[in-house]
């Protein structure tokens, strides 16, 4: 049976558990340019080694366009890659109010498109995918390969964007609610803790309170070139999540570059912008993720390398999804917070960071200072 709207509510992440972030809500306004939303989870599996990453998307979900269409991708058991389409945008279906959101295929056509209990939610969907707040679940299988995975996990949020227990903030600034920059992003949940398992091709992962991460984006345009830091997984530090990203992003009609780095610590949130702090960043096409912020009270420095290949992935283009981004998740990472007078507040490190570039061109170093 399908779960009514009283039960989808009361279980999500609302103010009688930690706040939702702005931005959880589905972004479509039913027009018709070009659009796409995606939604990225992560679970992180410290005693393997191993981290999963799931992003789901929409494009044109009007549909009858080039590109209209849904898919699941998956960097899956050591980098490897699963994705799947879901070209009918009928069966997609996500809330604007909260963090829920599902797609599948299904023989049975007349039933509506909707969170569904866990159990009911395997016997029914043939394949597919459902995600809140709380939970995500689904499975996809390549019909050349036969690779597959199945996964359903639970999800507690820790913390969202902001200090923990206070009004979320929008990762973007409270310009994030105009028409004024697009593409929109959002980190939804920082850090949290998963419980369930993940099947990847029969090797069965069962895991209990292991670091969990979410984040989304949307929009009409899409950046021309961009990287990305992300960890909640450190050796020393269980209540530690660091998130950094710069890129070169449209504003009515010019561009410009623009980064942050923010870090949940010990129930603070400590976020270095182009507003409140000096940025700077020097990012390889490959190998090599450094960055820098300094303000009146703090100074971060955060470092990530990998020798690891990486994997490349599908995002959003005007062309529909490309591989234009290349992965890790099984990055080095180290960071050290200081304070004004020079004390070290935080040094951590971690073998188990997501590292990511994306766009073009990456034919030499990317460097900005402000």
């Amino acid at each position: 049976m399908e779960i009514d709207t009283c039960f989808l509510l009361k279980n999500l992440w609302n103010a009688n558990q930690l706040q939702q972030t702005p931005h959880s809500g589905y972004h479509w306004d039913g027009s018709l340019r070009r659009f796409f939303e995606g939604w990225y989870y992560r679970v992180t599996l410290p005693q393997s080694g191993q981290s999963f990453a799931f992003m789901y998307s929409i494009d044109d979900p009007l549909g009858g366009k080039p590109h209209s269409g849904g898919a699941a991708q998956i960097l899956g058991e050591n980098e490897d890659y699963l994705y799947r389409i879901f070209p009918d945008v009928k069966t997609f279906w996500a809330d604007e109010q909260q963090l829920a959101l599902c797609h599948w295929k299904q023989e049975d056509v007349n039933r509506k498109t909707q969170i569904l209990e866990p159990i009911i939610f395997q016997e029914i969907v043939k394949e597919g995918y459902q995600a809140t707040a709380t939970l995500n679940q689904g499975y996809i299988q390549d019909p050349v390969t036969n690779n597959y995975c199945r996964w359903c996990y639970d999800i507690t949020p820790i913390d969202g964007w902001g200090n923990r227990f206070y009004p979320q903030e929008a990762t973007a600034g409270w310009l994030s609610f105009l028409p004024i920059f697009d593409p929109g992003w959002q980190v939804l949940m920082a850090h949290g803790w998963a419980t369930g398992y993940i099947d990847w091709n029969g090797q069965k992962y069962e895991f209990e309170k292991v670091p969990a991460y979410s984040e989304k984006n949307w929009g009409h345009s899409f950046p021309t070139k961009w990287f990305w830091i992300n960890c909640n997984s450190f050796e020393q530090e269980s209540d530690l999540s660091l998130t950094a990203a710069g890129g070169i992003r449209q504003v009515f009609n010019w561009q410009e570059s623009v980064g942050i780095i923010a870090l949940h610590y010990q129930e603070k949130f400590y976020q270095f912008t182009r507003e409140n702090s000096q940025l700077s960043w020097q990012i390889k096409p490959w190998g090599s993720w450094v960055m820098q912020g300094k303000n009146n009270n703090f100074v971060v420095k955060i470092e990530g390398k990998t020798k690891e290949l990486g994997t490349y992935v599908r995002v959003p283009t005007a062309d529909g999804l490309q591989f234009l981004c290349r992965d890790t998740v099984q990055g080095n990472l180290t960071i050290e917070l200081q304070n004004n007078e020079g004390n070290i507040l935080l040094k951590a490190n971690s073998s188990l960071a997501g590292l990511e570039i994306g766009g073009s061109p990456w034919d030499q170093d990317w460097i900005y200072k402000k």
